[in-house]
This record gives C-alpha cells, sequence and structure tokens, in this order.
C-alpha cells in the first residue's frame, strides 16, 4: 500500500514536470501559433478559372430590347444640356460625364457581352434611346427588365432607368432632369438611404397636372460588383411585382402603395373655417376655488441639521483622511531638476477605515418634515371643455376617381440621367415590353447564365481569413492535457507579472496546480521514506527531480508575481507625484 502512494505520487511529479518543461517555451509556441497559420489554413485554395459562355444577340423580339451590339451608337445619344437645380439658379451643372460600350472588367462572366458604361466618377450623366414606336401600355402588362454591374461599387449616386414620355419634339442633346417621364425604375443610394425606386407620374384627368407617385415603402438595393437583374412587372388590374435577381422582393398596388396617392380624398377641411374664439379645448384647469393652507410655509428648506445627532465615541477627530504612502520610494529614474522635489503620494488613512471617521465632525443633515415646497392649485375637469376643434369637412372640388392608373402615358424614349460618385457602372440587356415570359426567356440567355460564374470570381477574390488560435478559456483539459496545461500556465505568468491577485482570480487552476506540485512533493518524500532503509537510486532520483520541478516553478511565479508588483507599484508612484506636483 505504501509503494502505491509513492508510486501515483511520483507519477503525478513527472507529469507535471514534463508538463512544465513544455511550459518553458510557452510563450515562444503562443507567438508562434498567432504568427503562423496553420498548415492546412496557409495553403491557398487554387480555384480554377471557369470557362465562359460566349454571348450570342438574341433573338427575341420585343418594342425595345437592347444588348449593346456594335450599332449601339444609332440608337444612343448623349446629353449636353445644362441641370437645373431647384432654388440654386446661380448655379448651373453640365452633363459632362462620358459614356462607353465596353466588357465588364471586374468579375467578367460571358465572353464578348457589352454593356453601357457610365466613365466618370462625380460627373452628370445623361444618354436616352427612342423607342422604333410608342409604347402604350394601355391594357396591357408592361415589363421593364435591364442589368446593373456596380464594378467600383456604389457609395452615393443613382442606376436607374427612366422611361420618357412620348415627345415627337424630342431632343436627345436636350435630355435632362426636367425632361418630362413617365417611369422612373432601379436602384439609388447615398449614405443611408438605399432603395429600389418606382416613382410614376400621373396626370390629374381634371387638371391635367402631372404629379410623382412614389412608392412608400421601397425595396433596398443589392450593392455588390456581380451584375444584378431588376425587373418590374405592372398588371392591368393596377397591381405591380418587382423582382431582383428574378426572385421577387416587392409586390402592391398603384392605388394603395403609393405617396401620395393616385386619388384624392372625397372630403377635404373647409380652408375657410376658423376656430370660434370662446372655444376652450382645454380638458382640464387649475381648481380656482382653492385656495393656499395658512399652514402651508413655501420657505422651509428641504433638508435641516440634524440636532439630536451626536458624535459617534470612536470618531477620530485628529486624525486626517489623507496620510502619506508609507511604502512610497523616489523612482529610481526621477530627476528632480527635471520633476521637482520629490512628494510620496497620498493613500487613505487606513485607522480612518476601522472606525466611523476621521476629521473634523459636524451634525449631519436630515429631511425636514415641513418641507412641502411651492403650493400649486389642483387640476379639475374643466366644465367649459368643448373638445379639440376640428374644421368642418366639405366635398374636395378636386376629387376624381381613376380606376386604371396602370394605363399610363404613352413612352417614346428611355434614358439614364444619373449623378455618381463611382464611376464603371455598366447597364446591359434591356428589355420594354409586354411579355413576362419573354423577359424571363432573355434572362436565361444571358444574366442566369454568367451571374452562377461572376458569384464564383467574387468569392474566389475574397481574401481568407487567418485561423484565429483558441483562447486559453476556449481549451478543453480532455481534448489535449498537456497543451490544456501548457497555455493555462503561460496565461498565469503572463497576468502575474502584472498583478499576482488578478492571476489567481483569472486562472485559478495553475494556482492550485502549484500548490498540488507541493504537496505532490512531500508525499513522494514521504512514501519513500516510509518504505525503510535507503530508498533505491531510481527512487532518489523521482524525488530529486520532482523537488527540482517544484523548486523551477515557485521560483518563476514569486519572480513575475514580485517584478510585476513592483514595476506597477513604481509606475503608479511616480504618476502620483508628479500629478501632485
Amino acid at each position: 500500500m505504501r509503494f502505491n502512494v509513492a508510486a501515483a505520487a511520483a507519477s503525478a511529479a513527472l507529469f507535471v514536470g514534463g508538463v512544465y518543461a513544455h511550459g518553458d517555451h510557452a510563450a515562444e509556441e503562443q507567438k508562434v501559433l498567432k504568427d503562423e497559420p496553420s498548415s492546412a489554413a496557409a495553403e491557398a485554395s487554387t480555384v480554377a478559372a471557369p470557362e465562359l459562355p460566349t454571348f450570342t444577340p438574341t433573338k427575341l423580339k420585343a418594342p425595345f430590347l437592347e444588348q449593346f451590339t456594335d450599332d449601339w451608337e444609332s440608337r444612343w445619344k448623349p446629353s449636353h444640356a445644362k441641370k437645373e437645380v431647384t432654388g440654386k439658379e446661380d448655379e448651373e451643372w453640365a452633363y459632362i460625364g462620358e459614356w462607353s460600350v465596353e466588357e465588364p472588367t471586374v468579375y467578367k462572366g460571358m465572353e464578348g457581352d457589352k454593356g453601357l458604361v457610365v466613365k466618370n466618377p462625380a460627373a452628370h450623366h445623361a444618354i436616352s434611346a427612342k423607342f422604333a414606336k410608342k409604347i402604350d401600355p394601355k391594357g396591357k402588362t408592361l415589363v421593364v427588365q435591364y442589368e446593373v454591374k456596380l464594378q467600383n461599387g456604389l457609395e452615393c449616386g443613382g442606376a436607374y432607368l427612366k422611361l420618357l414620355r412620348e415627345n415627337k419634339a424630342l431632343h436627345q442633346e436636350e435630355f435632362s432632369n426636367t425632361t418630362p417621364y413617365v417611369i422612373m425604375f432601379g436602384p439609388d443610394k447615398c449614405g443611408h438611404t438605399n432603395k429600389v425606386h418606382f416613382i410614376f407620374n400621373h396626370k390629374n384627368p381634371k387638371t391635367g397636372a402631372y404629379e410623382e407617385k412614389h412608392l412608400s415603402s421601397p425595396p433596398t438595393a443589392k450593392i455588390v460588383k456581380t451584375t444584378e437583374l431588376y425587373t418590374l412587372i405592372v398588371h392591368p388590374n393596377n397591381t405591380f411585382v418587382i423582382q431582383q435577381n428574378g426572385e421577387q422582393v416587392k409586390e402592391g398596388s398603384l392605388l394603395e402603395d403609393f405617396t401620395p396617392s393616385v386619388n384624392p380624398e372625397k372630403e377635404i377641411d373647409d380652408p375657410k373655417d376658423t376656430k370660434p374664439e370662446d372655444w376652450v379645448d382645454e380638458a382640464r384647469i387649475a381648481d380656482p376655488e382653492a385656495k393656499k393652507p395658512e399652514d402651508w410655509d413655501e420657505d422651509a428648506p428641504y433638508e435641516i441639521v440634524d440636532e439630536e445627532a451626536t458624535q459617534p465615541e470612536d470618531w477620530l477627530v485628529d486624525e486626517p483622511l489623507q496620510i502619506p504612502d508609507p511604502e512610497a520610494q523616489k523612482p529610481e529614474d526621477w530627476d528632480d531638476e527635471e520633476d521637482g522635489d520629490w512628494i510620496a503620494p497620498t493613500v487613505a488613512n487606513p485607522k480612518c477605515a476601522e472606525v466611523s471617521g476621521c476629521g473634523p465632525w459636524t451634525k449631519p443633515l436630515k429631511k425636514n418634515p415641513e418641507y412641502k415646497g411651492k403650493w400649486t392649485a389642483p387640476f379639475i375637469d374643466n366644465p367649459a371643455y368643448k373638445g379639440v376643434w376640428a374644421p368642418r369637412k366639405i366635398k374636395n372640388p378636386d376629387y376624381f376617381e381613376d380606376k386604371t392608373p396602370a394605363n399610363f402615358e404613352p413612352m417614346g424614349a428611355i434614358g439614364f440621367e444619373i449623378w455618381t460618385m463611382q464611376n464603371n457602372i455598366l447597364f446591359d440587356n434591356i428589355y420594354i415590353g409586354h411579355s413576362v415570359d419573354d423577359a424571363r426567356k432573355l434572362a436565361e440567355e444571358t444574366f442566369f447564365k454568367k451571374h452562377p460564374i461572376e458569384e464564383t470570381l467574387e468569392a474566389a477574390d475574397k481574401p481568407k481569413e487567418d485561423p484565429k488560435p483558441a483562447s486559453p478559456n476556449d481549451l478543453k483539459f480532455l481534448d489535449d492535457p498537456v497543451t490544456y496545461v501548457k497555455e493555462k500556465f503561460d496565461l498565469f505568468i503572463t497576468i502575474a507579472k502584472k498583478d499576482p491577485v488578478e492571476a489567481v482570480k483569472f486562472v485559478p487552476e495553475i494556482a492550485g496546480g502549484l500548490l498540488a506540485v507541493f504537496v505532490t512533493f512531500l508525499a513522494l518524500v514521504g512514501g519513500l521514506l516510509s518504505l525503510g532503509g535507503s530508498p533505491a537510486p531510481a527512487a532518489k532520483k523521482i524525488a530529486t527531480d520532482a523537488k527540482d520541478k517544484a523548486k523551477d516553478v515557485k521560483d518563476k511565479v514569486v519572480d513575475a508575481a514580485t517584478s510585476g508588483a513592483e514595476a506597477i507599484k513604481g509606475e503608479a508612484n511616480k504618476r502620483a507625484t508628479r500629478s501632485q506636483q
């Protein structure tokens, strides 16, 4: 039995000693762990460049279908007009932004697929193309679809299109922000604003005036560098659908989901009706019959001196609250000429912590039982109250009811009139027509072929994150006992250099382990001696090794704690003294 106890103690000591042998290099290994990724993470993932499909012009037909083939300049004309700025007549902005038709330079997903590209950052751009025949959506489904590729992202700017009102006198060179449009659709982002616009101009059947109707809760635009597909579908029954990349993101009604609403209210407030002078709209008033009680003292203080209070018997009147720190020492690097005469920093007087208080004693304050504050009359229901006044309602003279706002005005051209801080925005594969199926087929020929490839290229382009080493708090003893003890010990030593007490609190396992080493050593020696006679040479060596390891561990912890405590104390003394100076 005695032999078993000694053997167990020897095994424990050898295990702790072995762990500590690894712990000698813990800091170095931890540095390697932080600075060098694992071999598995260091291996760069090689993604073979995908084979790109080749662009082939579609055979689909539509009232307007644009893929920016080589003859695009016969349809599209840039504008050089001046942009009108509301409220800033002294400012004049010109559409100086240049346009180009080219293949994408970021995440190219199809060979030979060109698009219309915004070339200048921080500039106003305007370009348009006339329809071969005007597009009249009356009684038909209207489909507007196009691709947007934000090759440089989008921090502030628009990427929307406009369908312009039919106007035979339209001069493309004069296309500007004031050119009448029927529908505005597409992404727009600046700062916290990020939405997919759907705005339509509605004609008042009574006055003939046009008013913009804005989608109340527009969907959010996707600000990515891959191609994004935007689709707007408006049905003759006044319902609409917005899709992004072929998936529905918004649906609603032209009659219910736009601000201001298409149809005005049947009744409105009478603008000639005014509130009568004798109208009382105060529901509660101060009681006019209430009077301040005669014994009400408004000047009584909130607190008074407690005359019944007596000085505690243990109060130390002659003891100061702060005293010079008796343990403070002048720092070695203190320069009297530079830093002035050194004065020990003050600390709380320890004598005051053991009694009721120190220094001159004064009677405390207590709440004044006579305090009532300023008197105010209580509130009562107003007997003259007539309610909240509102003007009477009259019939709206401008009322009308348009049951078919989906019968938009005829459209004669398409235009991009935008300002943007980022260039290289690319537009492509525009469909304006009446067939949801044809718009989808065009997307299958173009977007759905290149978009997966672009996403693959984007994923491969993202920086690989280095694997982060596990925190000592995340380690589990059973997963790797040696690493667990080594990491915990290294953490204990690091903290102990700055704050020994905090080290014991934060890593109690090591504090307890050090005690266990010492106990193990005593048990081992006791077990060997209890065997009687001279211990065997092997046993002597085990005991000697265990003793050396225990001493080494103890010395390192004591050195770390001492040096850490001294460093902190010295620095604190120097800062405190300088602040007093």
